[in-house]
């Protein structure tokens, strides 16, 4: 069985709201390591995470040590990062084990082909405040001076910020045809002799399907600041989103 999800923002909300949402997710991960063979993890699990060279952000050590935990045990997990945590360089590689992605990223799961992303920074040429934004925080220049010139907790404190602001701008029921459809455009765009039959997009914070204009597959994963909903391929490569509850 292989298992996707995306959008935890691990650290989002009051101290027993995020505690909670990290206890499930743990629940999460050790419930679905029962069969995994591949766990996908497509951005935006911590709701603001930066890496300096010798510090990483407070917190969290529940989730690290069941994500060291699984790929001791010998479970792939890759991790595509998001617009939330894409500053990273190297620790939960060396610290946890996983494999880290920075661009979507072509995948052979089971017998299918996918394409996998967070689905930020995906068809903004129409957008330039967000293009412009998207390239000042992917700067090695800018992310350089930031950490050299910025204590930790002041970066921390702008972070959260900037997390609890751009998360505002996300899509509501009525507007989820509109949030997908950049991303089912590049669904359609990506070469077709690529051959891949399916797409998997997290980002927009809303689960479902929608099938592309050449024929593709696109899923969805929502998120878990709200009802926490994921993806599983099963055995016969049939791919479905499911709710996670409480237990």
């Amino acid at each position: 069985m292989y298992y996707f999800a995306s959008d935890i923002h691990l650290g989002h909300g009051d101290a027993d709201s995020a505690r909670e949402r990290e206890r499930l997710f743990v629940q999460w991960l050790d419930e679905v390591s029962a069969d995994a063979e591949e766990i996908y993890l497509l951005g935006d699990i911590f709701d603001f995470w930066y890496e300096w060279r010798e510090v990483v952000p407070a917190g969290f050590v529940r989730v690290l040590g069941k994500l060291a935990e699984l790929t001791d045990r010998g479970i792939t997990i890759h991790f595509l990062t998001g617009n939330h945590d894409m500053w990273m360089r190297g620790y939960l590689e060396r610290e946890c084990g996983l494999k880290l992605y920075y661009k979507p990223t072509e995948f052979t799961v089971g017998r299918r082909h996918l394409l996998l992303a967070h689905g930020d920074n995906i068809n903004v040429q129409d957008k330039p405040a967000l293009a412009f934004m998207n390239a000042v925080f992917r700067s090695r220049v800018i992310r350089a001076l930031f950490s050299w010139l910025v204590h930790p907790d002041l970066s921390m404190r702008f972070g959260k910020w900037w997390s609890g602001s751009s998360r505002k701008n996300h899509t509501s029921d009525a507007r989820f045809d509109k949030a997908a459809a950049p991303l089912l455009k590049f669904a359609e765009e990506y070469p077709i002799d690529r051959q891949i039959d399916g797409v998997v997009f997290g980002h927009i914070h809303h689960a479902g399907f929608r099938t592309a204009d050449n024929g593709r597959e696109v899923w969805f994963l929502g998120e878990w600041t709200g009802t926490p909903v994921y993806g599983v391929m099963d055995d016969k490569d049939n791919f479905s989103l499911k709710p996670y509850g409480k237990k």
